[in-house]
């Protein structure tokens, strides 16, 4: 039988992940200017990171014996993440994928000491993975914010 709080964070962190195809998807349509197309393009290469992300969540789920969640149970949590009105407005939608990419990190590191307190040492290491993803996002984030506050 599968830990109740290692099931609770799996799927939490399926419909993060989720959530973030959508909103990176989204942002990079809406996304207007010259300046805007180095995190367009950052945004449509993360979205299958992230899409892969929530597959591999969703098989671990289904190994444990339980199911990821479909829409009907979804609830929406990015709300910095949502496409700008202005939509040359590039530096809010790098403080959302931030906001979002710390979101993500805590998570995976309690998903980390929720298996490894449940000794269940396939979704510790599967979270050690997706922490590592998410903190690269994190650091090209980083850069990308660092180089919109100088100008």
């Amino acid at each position: 039988m599968a830990n109740d709080r290692v099931v609770e964070l799996l799927r939490k962190a399926y419909g993060d992940e989720m959530e973030t195809v959508m909103n990176y998807q989204t942002n990079a349509i809406v996304l207007d200017g010259v300046r805007a197309e180095e995190i367009k393009e950052s945004l449509q290469t993360d979205i299958q990171e992230e899409l892969g992300h929530a597959q591999q969540l969703g098989q671990r789920l289904k190994q444990l014996d339980a199911k990821p969640p479909g829409s009907a149970e979804f609830e929406a949590r990015q709300h910095n993440l949502q496409p700008p009105e202005d939509s040359t407005d590039v530096l809010s939608v790098i403080d959302g994928v931030l906001e979002a990419e710390e979101d993500a990190i805590q998570t995976y590191r309690d998903l980390i000491a929720a298996a490894e307190a449940a000794d269940d040492p396939v979704t510790e290491d599967l979270a050690v993975t997706l922490l590592a993803d998410e903190e690269a996002h994190r650091t090209e984030f980083r850069g990308f914010r660092k180089e919109y506050k100088r100008d």
